[in-house]
């Protein structure tokens, strides 16, 4: 194949399918009694705090005036109850196998080669290492994001809901840490068999249930994922939370950007606690909180560049390289060129 027959058109379905995650409220003594957390309206009188324009600060009495002025809002807030200390976040995951076909790819020349490479990782690696990191992503519930700060206890049940595979764990989230990933205890093992085999099964399918329980004090604020509002001028609110028809719950995105948060490949990885550490695989590396990309194509380290020699039969310098480049297609999204 010529060594820029690449494919113009090509998408991959992800293979990692979270739901919404919702939120409830128990207690940790009695965890089966537990009732839908909805959001409630608070209008505040706060201050001005953030940093002025150059044209206020060098007028004194616009300066003034302004950080005087009260900083008036209607938020969205979600807390347990008086006699609740605990939260429940309750959501499912579908993991499917097929990565190695594509749902959209224009080159069957490219298609046959590329499949060549994903058959043969899978015989190789048959996703071990990528699912031992999805399985400690659940036992540690990164998913729980600023909920996890602070808990005194934490327990996440996972169930296979699949008939005719009764299988459940119990992980105290509290013993793995969200910093590296070198975990290999008997609960971990066995989940990442059953994510591992799902993975690598062609049109297999694993379904997953999983309940977490943090324990955070009663009548705690907990944090349902805010939404994005683009026309901020035709909302009265300042800051808007998620829901379900009424039931506080967190976007699918920001369960499955928690669980893709493998990628401790890429040059500056550091797992010191004032760093990045392991973040979700995206094909430039991006953190968007961080307003950084730490797989940039100058440094040739981001999907593409790996993907398209990877692709072609060309081996990668490292084992690890494969792992970031099936991560990537286990995400799935469009990576054909861009029309713009």
């Amino acid at each position: 194949m010529a060594k820029n027959d690449t494919a113009s058109v090509l998408a991959f379905e992800k293979k990692l399918v979270p739901s919404d995650g919702f939120f409830y409220g128990t207690t940790w003594d009695n965890k089966g009694n537990f009732t839908p957390l909805v959001l409630q309206e608070k209008s505040v009188r706060g201050t001005i705090s953030n940093r002025l324009k150059a044209a206020v600060k060098n007028d004194p009495a616009k300066l003034d005036a302004e950080v005087e002025k009260p900083n008036l809002q209607t938020v969205d807030v979600c807390a347990l109850g008086t006699e609740q200390d605990t939260l429940k976040h309750y959501f499912t995951l579908k993991v499917l196998g097929g990565v190695e076909t594509p749902s959209a790819c224009n080159n069957a020349a490219f298609k046959v080669s590329y499949q060549q490479a994903a058959k043969a990782y899978i015989e190789k690696e048959g996703f071990k290492e990528l699912a031992r990191r999805y399985a400690i992503n659940i036992a540690n519930a990164r998913f729980l994001w600023r909920n996890r700060v602070g808990v005194e206890q934490l327990e996440v049940q996972v169930k296979v809901l699949n008939k005719g595979q009764e299988q459940s764990w119990t992980f105290d989230a509290t013993q793995y840490s969200t910093r590296h990933f070198d975990y290999g205890d008997q609960q971990i093992q066995a989940l990442t068999d059953n994510i591992a085999q799902a993975l690598s099964g062609g049109d297999s399918c694993l379904m997953l249930e999983i309940s977490t329980f943090a324990q955070l004090g009663k009548a705690q604020e907990v944090y349902p994922s805010e939404e994005l509002v683009l026309d901020k001028g035709k909302s009265k609110k300042s800051k808007v939370l998620y829901q379900v028809q009424g039931h506080a719950a967190m976007h699918s995105q920001k369960i499955g950007n928690a669980l893709r948060s493998i990628d401790t490949w890429y040059p500056a990885f550091d797992d010191a606690e004032q760093s990045a550490g392991p973040i979700a695989i995206e094909p430039y590396g991006a953190v968007t909180n961080l307003g950084t990309a730490f797989r940039t194509p100058k440094e040739k380290q981001d999907f593409y560049s790996h993907f398209d020699k990877w692709a072609r039969g060309e081996e990668l310098p490292r084992v690890e390289d494969e792992h970031y480049v099936m991560a990537v297609l286990v995400r799935g999204g469009v990576f054909g060129e861009s029309e713009k």
